[in-house]
């Protein structure tokens, strides 16, 4: 016989507790899942079987209408009367076929449709269709008392037929619900056999939980949401006992590593903002010292070109001079390109000139108030331009407005930030990939990023940015 220490660690006995409940749900969850997989089945028959009597009865009324239908016109003569007919003619092969689909199951279900679907063809096509043509050639030549003798006589038999099937398909039906009872039954028995051993397992392993291990992940769980919501610094004593010990210690260890990961975060989201700045600045010079010089000096080549052309030929002036504008408007949406890659009035004039020069340029009108002394670090200075380029154009395009302030200004080692604008409001920051990338470029400096917009009200966008000495 094999002994069980039961002084072992959390693991052996959490194991054996966990071993014996999963036992007891595993045999009752067998019973109900199998009780559940036969009472889908039985629930596909039972709804078979309503498909089955639908189908029956509406190819039943097909069979009445094709009677009535046909008695009323050979009374009358009024083809109003036969609309019934045609349409029952029309739609009893159909409707025929469905219900031996339904019944295919069933060998003598099957055999009872296709002799309904044989006395109904038959009932249509040797006896309904040619009295109905010799009508309408002739109506005297037709008895019409022999003839309703006879098509009572053919649907009687068919309704007949039609009691049978439902009477055996009712039958089915009525042994289905019995068997379903029964598997019912045994699944309530089987749940309830569960149930009952279930808790009483569980009451016995719940103060052990609660003493050994959930009071240590308690204060664990607590400190995971002080970490979850930015305090890196949360650690929890290592002082639990076995598996509760080890969770706590490896708790402190990812704590520190995701604090020291968030400082390298940090300072690589830095380094690529400034990185990505640095190229946009150069790729900005390269575009004015190189491609735009070239271009003005091809520009005033085609002018002097043109001035030189003789008189008597002024097509060649006037090709001339239609080159030497599209050049001149080329290397004016050239320098538009170059402005949006990396304004070249920042680096030289810095953020006042920059952001009044975005003033001018907006279709919007556009009142800008900057109260900075010494130029922040670049870094702040991109930032903070990006972010006013990006909520004019987001006003332009969306707000309505009328009127932009601006106001940029240094305070207690910050540069604070506000574009406000009297337009529509309504603005959801969350929608806009514009201003999910400006707030990553601000968070990236260690800033905060925030957008008002009341509905009616306008729009306003605030930026606070830290100042660090260059």
């Amino acid at each position: 016989m094999v002994s069980v220490d039961l002084r072992g660690g959390l693991t052996v006995r959490t194991m054996i507790a966990t071993g014996l409940l999963a036992v007891m749900i595993g045999a009752t969850f067998a019973v109900l899942l199998s009780s559940v997989a036969d009472l889908q089945a039985m629930e596909q028959r039972a709804q078979q079987s309503e498909d089955v009597l639908v189908a029956a009865n509406r190819l039943e009324r097909l069979v009445v209408d094709l009677e009535t239908g046909q008695r009323g016109f050979l009374l009358t003569g009024s083809e109003e009367f036969l609309q019934p007919w045609l349409q029952a003619r029309a739609a009893f092969p159909q409707q025929a076929t469905a219900l031996e689909a339904l019944v295919a199951g069933s060998a003598e279900q099957h055999a009872r449709a296709e002799r309904l679907d044989q006395a109904g063809t038959s009932y249509l096509h040797e006896y309904s269709e040619p009295l109905i043509a010799a009508a309408r050639r002739d109506r005297t030549s037709v008895n019409v008392q022999a003839a309703t003798e006879e098509d009572k006589r053919r649907v009687d038999a068919m309704r007949t037929q039609f009691d049978q099937l439902l009477a055996a398909e009712g039958q089915l039906a009525v042994a289905r619900q019995d068997s379903a009872d029964d598997v019912a039954r045994r699944a309530i028995i089987a749940a309830a056999a569960g149930l009952t051993g279930s808790v009483l397992l569980v009451a016995l392993f719940t103060w052990y939980l609660n003493s050994r291990i959930l009071r240590p992940v308690r204060r664990t769980a607590a400190m995971a949401g002080r970490l979850a919501a930015g305090d890196l610094g949360a650690r929890v004593p290592g002082r639990g006992v076995g598996e509760i010990g080890v969770l706590q210690r490896s708790f402190n260890t990812m704590a520190a590593a995701v604090e020291q990961g968030r400082r390298e975060l940090a300072g690589s989201r830095v380094r690529i903002v400034a990185a990505a700045d640095r190229a946009r600045q150069k790729i900005e010079r390269d575009l004015h010292d190189g491609t735009q010089q070239r271009l003005v000096s091809l520009a005033l080549q085609l002018r002097a070109g043109e001035a030189a052309v003789p008189a008597e030929h002024p097509e060649v002036r006037a090709q001339l001079a239609d080159a030497a504008h599209e050049l001149t408007t080329a290397l004016d949406e050239l320098r538009e390109l170059s402005r949006g890659i990396h304004p070249a009035i920042l680096t030289e004039g810095g953020l006042g000139p920059a952001l009044k020069a975005l003033a001018r340029r907006s279709p919007v009108v556009s009142e800008v108030a900057v109260e900075v002394v010494d130029r922040p670090p670049e870094p702040v200075e991109v930032c903070a331009y990006y972010v006013v380029s990006e909520a004019l154009a987001n006003t332009a395009k969306h707000a309505g407005a009328s009127t932009v302030w601006i106001d940029a200004r240094v305070s207690g080692g910050h540069l604070r930030l506000s574009v406000r604008d009297d337009g529509r409001g309504g603005a959801a920051p969350d929608r806009g990939s514009g201003l999910t990338g400006l707030a990553d470029r601000v968070e990236a400096l260690n800033g905060t990023i925030s957008v008002s917009s009341p509905v009616g009200v306008g729009t306003t966008l605030l930026v606070d940015l830290p100042i660090e000495p260059r």
